[in-house]
């Protein structure tokens, strides 16, 4: 009897145990019901397993944020700047005014170019140190260029300064009715190929030099003056007209002067910026680059020629004088507004002038000669 009632107390000890279990995973299971059903809202606790985040002790444990992002980048380097070495066709005067401008009101820096203007003893020596690779550019007149390359001179035209002639025949003595035969019996002088073979055909005939007593011009060598103040020549056959008859005046030397429009010398330009022609392709962008700042600088001088002038002779003294003041309005007149600009048909002419004259013996293109460096 005794361990009957023994086996009924374990069991419903046991039932006991069980109902508190049920109990307690009911009551658990409505606890999680009821706190699922509530919305999350920004200003609820979230509580996260440790083993899904370790909690922080202490900042001496806390690694340092990487603060690459709140570093600024490092300033951009400006792209280098390009060194140019232009030569002058000779001595500084106000008909290189553009390049002298640039320079000064820094429209070469703002292209990104440094431009050293150089002036050469010698004005031969311009084109032979442009082919040879010893300078950047150099100027010359329009004709000159083309008898250079009629000789394999690896040069082109890249920009125009002035659009017309500036050399002329200077005859001394006052002006009067010339005639072939008066202009004929006079003894001529030169100072580059544009006198010896453009003008000086024009103004001695073949017959006449065919006669015994015919002088035959002389290569003055850059040097004019002298040699019309000691009596060697009565003309000149390529000289400066804004500056020659001044110069001579001052001398006692009284002239006048012949247009080459006179001899039936086509126009051109009188004076253009060159490159080695070798250089077009790779160093095009360069090249335009210059020329537009001496474009702007042009603009400038057109708009400002007093401000220009008084730019010009504080920067170059040796230019501020009586000649070169006279000669300022009339140089602002033949500047180019457009350098880069290429009159297609003036080289072409020039061209076909030089081989019916029997200078040359073929017509180049005008490509050879020439580029608008904003094409290249």
């Amino acid at each position: 009897m005794l361990r009957c009632l023994s086996r009924y107390r374990h069991l419903v000890f046991l039932s006991l145990i069980f109902i508190l279990l049920v109990f307690n995973s009911v009551s658990y299971a409505n606890e999680e019901n009821s706190q699922e059903s509530a919305p999350l809202t920004l200003d609820s606790d979230v509580e996260v397993p440790t083993g899904l985040w370790r909690p922080v002790e202490s900042e001496s444990d806390t690694e340092a944020a990487p603060t690459m992002a709140l570093t600024p980048a490092p300033p951009l380097e400006p792209p280098p700047v390009k060194h140019l070495t232009l030569m002058l066709d000779w001595y500084l005067s106000p008909q290189h005014a553009a390049l002298v401008i640039a320079k000064e009101r820094n429209l070469y820096a703002r292209q990104g170019l440094e431009v050293d203007i150089q002036t050469p003893a010698d004005p031969s020596i311009a084109i032979k140190l442009l082919t040879a690779g010893e300078v950047d550019l150099a100027l010359t007149r329009q004709p000159l260029l083309h008898l250079q390359v009629h000789s394999g001179a690896a040069i082109t035209r890249i920009a125009t300064l002035i659009e017309t002639s500036l050399t002329a025949v200077i005859v001394t003595g006052a002006e009067q009715p010339e005639t072939e035969n008066t202009l004929a019996g006079l003894h001529y002088g030169y100072t580059t190929g544009e006198g010896r073979y453009l003008s000086i055909p024009r103004l001695l005939p073949r017959s006449v030099q065919q006669t015994d007593d015919f002088a035959a011009p002389i290569n003055l060598h850059f040097d004019p003056i002298r040699a019309m103040r000691e009596g060697q020549i009565d003309a000149i056959a390529d000289g400066f007209y804004h500056y020659l008859p001044q110069q001579l005046a001052t001398e006692g030397i009284n002239t006048h002067v012949i247009r080459f429009d006179e001899l039936d010398i086509p126009r051109n330009d009188g004076l253009v910026v060159l490159a080695n022609s070798d250089t077009l392709a790779r160093r095009g962008d360069t090249w335009s680059r210059f020329v537009l700042a001496v474009e702007q600088a042009s603009h400038w001088i057109i708009d400002n020629p007093d401000a220009a002038w008084e730019m010009l002779i504080s920067t170059h003294p040796v230019l501020d004088n009586e000649i070169n003041a006279s000669a300022w309005e009339d140089i602002l007149r033949r500047m180019a507004l457009n350098p880069g600009a290429l009159d297609n048909r003036r080289y072409a002419a020039f061209e076909a002038f030089l081989q019916q004259a029997g200078i040359t013996n073929e017509v180049l293109p005008v490509s050879r000669l020439a580029v608008d460096p904003h094409t290249l």
